[in-house]
């Protein structure tokens, strides 16, 4: 069995291509680092250590790559073989990459009939969906018509951390023991791929919002408040009882969403919460908290793990998401020079003023408690800087 993956970095490598290679397939990672896809062609293996006190290393066999900018048309071939397409490249790569799966499904129409199911392995909602609008966008009414007779794109809800790291061997990639890899199976064409550690699902919808809604909101909150007590890793963060209590208090908040949205038992995900929370304690990851905190002006968009679920929480809830509401306006005081997301939001801010950054990155109404909300806790943590 053959695999592309579209991403040969360390959640491509550490997380899906492991477990690809568990199942038993050949897997055949597209990338433009053209030294990692040196190497892995050179070595056809790399080891993935858990972040563990055991520090236990696995080798992952069977692998090679391509190079997508030197070599498109081995792309296209890769795709007109496949069994299964995976990609772990992020929200924003998902339209670039949309293009070369489109003119590999082309050619793949031609010379091989056999369904496929394409899966976006992404921190979104709806990645699959997302990446077959970028795809079918490239198509002709024809080919869409026929496209949807021969290829899937189910939905996934991913979960493991991987933290920066500097290996002096490149290809290694530690991750953490944990993870998790839900797809929607009522989505799916052919026959179902058989690998151990995806969990299969006809509603996909609570269990990506019982993710991003407690391990990427959670992981925010520790980064924002971590970055703006001058903290510099998430277990660090953690450590601080101020810092620990909101995080509680906000996924309590989130919980309370979920639970009334989705029918998920309040007690059984406060201890899934309570799990979320040792997993991010975990000291063997140091988790800087500015690579948790980067790109804030995605994470702060009107459907990301912040505003999301605030903006529900109080139509759902009907109550104010008070913990919620801090760790916005704490994101709003990222200001990590470096990350250009942050540089934006800071510009946007210093020139417009805090109300009109609110409203442009949120997208929401300056009439709404919510708006007052998150600008009222702004100035109060702009007084305890």
């Amino acid at each position: 069995m053959k695999a592309v993956h579209f991403g040969a970095g360390n959640i491509g490598r550490g997380f899906i291509g492991s477990l690809l290679y568990d199942a038993g397939y050949e897997t055949i990672f597209v990338d433009v680092n053209k030294e990692i896809v040196d190497l892995l062609n050179a070595r056809k293996e790399y080891n993935v250590v858990l972040a563990a006190q055991s520090k236990e290393t696995v080798t992952i066999k069977n692998v090679s790559a391509i190079n997508s900018m030197e070599h498109p048309d081995h792309v296209l071939e890769a795709i007109a073989e496949a069994d299964l397409i995976t990609t772990a490249v992020g929200p924003t790569i998902l339209p670039t990459i949309a293009k070369s799966i489109a003119q590999g499904l082309r050619l793949r129409v031609e010379v091989n009939k056999t369904p496929l199911n394409i899966i976006a392995c992404e921190n979104l909602i709806g990645g699959s969906t997302i990446l077959k609008e970028h795809v079918f966008d490239q198509l002709s009414e024809a080919e869409k018509n026929t496209y949807n007779d021969y290829f899937a794109f189910p939905d996934a809800a991913v979960d493991r951390i991987v933290p920066n790291q500097v290996n002096e061997d490149k290809l290694q990639v530690m991750v953490e023991p944990y993870y998790e890899w839900v797809v929607e199976r009522s989505k799916m064409i052919g026959v179902i791929p058989q690998i151990d550690g995806i969990t299969y699902v006809d509603d996909l919808k609570p269990y990506i919002e019982r993710k991003l809604f407690t391990v990427n909101t959670g992981h925010a909150v520790a980064a924002y408040l971590g970055y703006h007590a001058n903290i510099q890793t998430i277990d660090q963060a953690l450590d601080n009882k101020d810092i620990r209590n909101q995080l509680e208090q906000t996924l309590l908040e989130t919980g309370t969403l979920l639970s009334k949205k989705h029918g998920f038992d309040l007690e059984e995900h406060k201890e899934y919460i309570e799990k979320i929370i040792k997993r991010f304690l975990n000291v063997n990851l140091a988790d800087d908290v500015t690579r948790v905190g980067r790109g804030p002006l995605r994470k702060l968009g009107p459907n990301d793990r912040l505003v999301g679920p605030a903006k529900q929480f109080v139509e759902i809830v009907k109550e104010e998401p008070v913990y919620l509401a801090k760790a916005i306006a704490a994101a709003f005081h990222y200001d990590v020079e470096s990350d250009d997301e942050a540089f934006q939001v800071q510009q946007l801010i210093e020139e417009k003023g805090i109300r009109a950054a609110v409203t442009e990155v949120t997208k929401l109404e300056s009439s709404s408690h919510l708006f007052e909300l998150i600008v009222e806790q702004y100035e109060q943590l702009k007084t305890s800087k």
